[in-house]
C-alpha cells in the first residue's frame, strides 16, 4: 500500500512538473507608430508568411490613446489612460512619472516573472525612460529578468541602451538590428525547462523614419496613399483640424511621399527580424509552444484632412493598429473581426501563461476560438493634448500662443499637430450592424463629432447634427461612464454592469 501511495504521489508530482514545463513561451513585437489604415502592413511579407498565414489577423484592433507613452502604458498594464494616468509623452503628463512607477510592478511582465517565467525586453519602453527626472538609465523596471531598454524616444542611431542598468552608447549601429541580435541571443539560451516572455520594441517606423542602409531607396517609387480624405479642407471638425494651411500646398506632397516611402523602408529591418526570430525559435525546438504577437503602439496619418504627418487625432488612421497572432491555440490563416483594444493584450498574455488576469485590469482576454461571432463593444479612446514642446517657432504667425500649441513646423507653413485643448474622449462602437464613433472635445467650443463608418469609412461627414437627440444623449452618457470605469466588469459595458472596483 505504501509503495502504491509513493508511486501515485510521484506520478502526480511529475504531472504537475510537466504541466509547468509546457507553459507556452510568448514573444511580442511592438512597433512604433505603424499604421494599418494607410497600408502600413504592406511591406511586412515575413509577418504575413510566418505569423499571419500560421495564425489570425485581427481586423478591428484599436489603441486606448493615439500616442506612444499612454498607449504603451495601457499595453503593459491593461489599464485605460484615466486609470494609469500616463496622459501624454511628457514627465509632467505622467510618462515615467511617479504615478507610473507605482504601477510598474503590476504589468503583465511582473505577473509572468513572479510565476517563474524568464522575461526579456529590448527596445523602446516609455518615452521618458532613462531620463534624469525618472531615475536615469540605471533603473531597471520590475518584472524583467533581462533588460535592454532604450533611453528616451525612438531613434535609429546615436542612442543609449540600458543593459540591465548599465548605460551603453552607440553611434553607428542600427538599432533595429541590435534589438534583433539581442533577441536571437536570448532565444539561443532558452530551453524547454523554463517558459519565457520576450518583448522586442524596435523604433520603426517612427520619425525620423530612417531605413537601414541596405533598404534605402527600396520603395522610392511608392507614393502616399490618397484616400478620399487626403489633403482636403474641412469645416465640420474640431478647430485644430480647421487650422491653416488647408489644404496643404502642392509642394508639400513631395515631402509626404518621402515620409511615406521612408516609413515603409524602415519597417523592412523589422520584417527581417521577425523571420530571424521565427527561424531561431524553430532551430531551438521552441516554435511549436510559442505565441507570437505582432502589433504597434498607435497608428499614423500622412496628409489626411490636410494634416502633415503625426498621430494624436481620433480618426481611424491614428487609432487603428495591426494585430497578428500565432500560437498553439490560435486558428491558422484566418481573419477575425472581434473588437479589440490594446488593453486586452495584458490579460491575454497572462491567460496564455496559465494565470488568471487581475480583475482590476480594464481589458479582457482575446477569444481565439471565436471567429467572427457577433460581438458588440463600446471602446474608449482618450487623448490629453500637449503644449509648449519647443516647436512653435517665432516665424509662425501664432507664436504668441506658443504655450498652448505644439508640433508646429515653420517649414510646413506652421501647420500645428497638437495643442493643450486637443483633449478628447471617444466611444468606438462596433457591433454586427453598428460601426460608429462619437467624440467629445474639451475645447472652447465643446465640439462634438460623430461618424457612421459603415456608410462613411473615411470620416468625411460629421453627422452629429443629423442624429436624434436621444442618440447623442446615450453616447454622451456612455462616454461619461467609460471615463470613470475601473476593472473589466465595469469598463466592458458600464451602462449595464454595476461599478465593480477590484
Amino acid at each position: 500500500m505504501l509503495k502504491y501511495l509513493l508511486l501515485t504521489s510521484t506520478l502526480a508530482l511529475a504531472a504537475v512538473c510537466q504541466e509547468q514545463d509546457n507553459n507556452p513561451n510568448i514573444v511580442v513585437i511592438l512597433t512604433d507608430d505603424q499604421d494599418v489604415v494607410l497600408g502600413g502592413m504592406n511591406p511586412m511579407k515575413n509577418v504575413q508568411r510566418f505569423i499571419g498565414n500560421e495564425g489570425t489577423t485581427f481586423t478591428n484592433s484599436f489603441v486606448t490613446s493615439p500616442i506612444c507613452c499612454p498607449s504603451r502604458a495601457s499595453f503593459l498594464t491593461g489599464l485605460h489612460v484615466h486609470n494609469h494616468m500616463t496622459l501624454n509623452n511628457s514627465i509632467n503628463g505622467g510618462c515615467y512619472g511617479q504615478s507610473w512607477r507605482t504601477l510598474e510592478s503590476r504589468t503583465f511582465a511582473a505577473s509572468l516573472y513572479n510565476a517563474g517565467y524568464n522575461t526579456f525586453y529590448a527596445g523602446k519602453y516609455l518615452n521618458q525612460y532613462g531620463s534624469s527626472h525618472a531615475g536615469g538609465p540605471e533603473t531597471v523596471p520590475p518584472g524583467w529578468s533581462e533588460w535592454h531598454g532604450l533611453v528616451g524616444n525612438s531613434v535609429y542611431y546615436n542612442y543609449t541602451l540600458s543593459n540591465n542598468g548599465v548605460p551603453t552608447y552607440s553611434s553607428d549601429l542600427y538599432l533595429t538590428d541590435i534589438i534583433r541580435d539581442l533577441g536571437l541571443s536570448f532565444i539561443e539560451n532558452q530551453t524547454e525547462s523554463q517558459p519565457f516572455l520576450m518583448v522586442l520594441a524596435p523604433p520603426a517606423p517612427h520619425q525620423p523614419f530612417t531605413p537601414a542602409p541596405r533598404h534605402q531607396g527600396v520603395f522610392k517609387n511608392v507614393t502616399v496613399v490618397k484616400h478620399p480624405n487626403f489633403n482636403i479642407a474641412v469645416n465640420d471638425k474640431h478647430w485644430l483640424m480647421r487650422m491653416p494651411p488647408s489644404p496643404l500646398p502642392a509642394e508639400m506632397i513631395q515631402e509626404l511621399d518621402r515620409v511615406y516611402s521612408s516609413r515603409w523602408e524602415s519597417l523592412l529591418a523589422v520584417d527581417e527580424m521577425v523571420a530571424d526570430v521565427v527561424k531561431a525559435l524553430d532551430s531551438n525546438s521552441l516554435l511549436s509552444n510559442t505565441y507570437l504577437i505582432f502589433t504597434s503602439d498607435n497608428g499614423y496619418h500622412v496628409g489626411q484632412f490636410s494634416q502633415v504627418y503625426d498621430k494624436r487625432q481620433p480618426y481611424e488612421a491614428d487609432i487603428r493598429v495591426p494585430l497578428v497572432i500565432r500560437g498553439p491555440k490560435v486558428q491558422k490563416n484566418i481573419t477575425n473581426d472581434q473588437p479589440i483594444l490594446n488593453i486586452d493584450l495584458a490579460p491575454t498574455i497572462i491567460e496564455l501563461a496559465g494565470l488568471s488576469p487581475p480583475k482590476s485590469m480594464d481589458g479582457r482576454p482575446i477569444k481565439f476560438d471565436a471567429q467572427n461571432e457577433e460581438s458588440e463593444r463600446n471602446m474608449l479612446v482618450e487623448y490629453y493634448g500637449e503644449g509648449r514642446d519647443g516647436t512653435v517657432d517665432q516665424l509662425c504667425p501664432w507664436s504668441y500662443d506658443s504655450d498652448n500649441l505644439a508640433q508646429c513646423y515653420p517649414e510646413y507653413d506652421c501647420k500645428c499637430q497638437d495643442s493643450r485643448n486637443n483633449t478628447y474622449a471617444c466611444v468606438r462602437h462596433i457591433a454586427r450592424r453598428i460601426n460608429k464613433k462619437f467624440c467629445s472635445f474639451a475645447d472652447s467650443e465643446n465640439f462634438t463629432e460623430m461618424y457612421d463608418l459603415n456608410s462613411d469609412p473615411y470620416e468625411l461627414t460629421n453627422i452629429i447634427d443629423q442624429v436624434l437627440p436621444s442618440m447623442r444623449h446615450w453616447y454622451q452618457l456612455l462616454l461619461s461612464q467609460l471615463l470613470t470605469c475601473k476593472g473589466y466588469q465595469n469598463c466592458d459595458n458600464p451602462l449595464e454592469n454595476p461599478k465593480v472596483y477590484g
